[in-house]
């Protein structure tokens, strides 16, 4: 029996009982009848929005599983086999070298890599100071004599 079924089954028993309503008690019993049935109500239409959002859910499941097959699928069915030796994939190439930068302002240390350098400037995300770089006069010497001073700090530590 649903809950809404349940519900009308002891409205018509309370019903059945001539309750007074004029008694503290049949007042009682009729606001808790009324409070019970909008919560019955309120009760079938979550269930009916659960229903809707778990109807919705399955098809986006699928829908993402057709995605992930149309896009993963290579034919094999073991993810050893896909990566053997004799294909291209170099997972390191897109890797950009970083470069630590210290803010006069504040000191922090931010890492950096060449698309970063090549637009200029960036703010320093702890301060907001403008932090510019302009590589253009700097040397092969500048870089070896920031990576000997770099090496030398952390020996003395």
């Amino acid at each position: 029996m649903k809950l809404t079924e349940k519900m009308s089954y002891l409205q018509g028993l309370i019903d059945g009982l001539e309750i007074d309503t004029t008694t503290k008690e049949g007042k009682a019993l009729t606001q808790m009848t009324e409070v019970m049935s909008e919560l019955v109500l309120y009760v079938e239409d979550l269930q009916s929005q659960v229903d809707e959002l778990t109807e919705l859910c399955d098809i986006l499941d699928e829908d993402l599983g057709q995605v992930e097959d149309d896009f993963y699928d290579d034919g094999c069915d073991d993810c050893d086999e896909c990566f053997d030796d004799d294909d291209d994939y170099d997972f390191d190439e897109d890797d950009d070298e970083l470069y630590e930068v210290t803010c006069p302002t504040c000191g922090d240390t931010i890492l950096i890599d060449e698309g970063m350098i090549e637009e200029g400037s960036i703010n320093c995300p702890n301060c907001n100071e403008l932090l510019e770089f302009d590589v253009d006069d700097l040397t092969i010497e500048d870089f070896e004599e920031d990576s000997e001073e770099s090496k030398n700090e952390e020996d003395n530590k």
